[in-house]
C-alpha cells in the first residue's frame, strides 16, 4: 500500500505528507470454549444449529497507534442441546498516520477487520478441533460493505434526529 505519498517507514512519519499503515502486533487478546454437554455430544447425530455473532472495535492507545478487535461468539446446539461454545477475540495494534479522519475511520473500520479475520478463522476452527468437534471455517466477511451500511445507517439516524 505505498505511492509516492506514502511510505511503510515509521522514520519518516514526521515529514508532511508521509502516510504509515503497520501491522505492529497480532494477537488473541480473549478466547474461552465451553462444551457443557460432553462427552455425551460426541455420540449425538450430529446436525449442527450454528450461530455466529460478530462484532469489531477500535481504539486509540497513543498517537498513531490504535487497537482493533474483531470478537466471535459461536455457538453450536444440537436438538436445542448446547454442544459448544466458543468466543475469541482477535487483536491487532497499528500504527496509522498521516491519514484524514474519514480515510483513519475506513481503515480502522475495514481494512484492519479483513487483516485480523483470517486469524480469528483459524483461532474459531482449531479450538473446535481441540475440543474433540468437526472443523468450522467462519464464512468470508465483507467488513468495507459492513462499513459502508454503517455510516449509511449512522447518516439515516442523524436525518431522522434533525426531523
Amino acid at each position: 500500500m505505498s505511492s509516492p505519498d506514502e511510505t511503510e517507514d515509521s522514520g519518516a512519519a514526521g515529514q508532511q505528507g508521509d502516510r504509515v499503515f503497520q501491522i505492529q502486533k497480532l494477537y488473541v487478546k480473549d478466547l474461552s470454549f465451553e462444551s457443557p454437554n460432553a462427552p455425551e455430544a460426541f455420540r449425538w447425530t450430529w446436525q449442527p444449529e450454528v450461530d455466529v455473532q460478530m462484532e469489531n472495535a477500535a481504539k486509540k492507545i497513543d498517537d498513531g497507534f490504535f487497537e482493533t478487535t474483531i470478537s466471535v461468539t459461536v455457538t453450536v446446539k444440537v436438538d436445542g442441546r448446547t454442544a459448544f461454545l466458543i468466543e475469541a477475540v482477535q487483536g491487532g495494534m497499528f500504527q496509522i498516520d498521516g491519514f484524514s479522519e474519514p480515510e483513519l475511520n475506513s481503515l480502522l473500520g475495514s481494512t484492519c477487520p479483513n487483516i485480523l479475520f483470517p486469524y480469528v478463522r483459524e483461532v474459531i476452527s482449531e479450538t473446535c478441533v481441540r475440543g474433540g468437534f468437526p472443523q468450522m471455517l467462519l464464512s468470508p466477511v465483507n467488513f468495507e460493505m459492513l462499513y459502508q451500511r454503517q455510516l449509511q445507517n449512522q447518516a439515516q439516524a442523524g436525518a431522522e434526529s434533525l426531523q
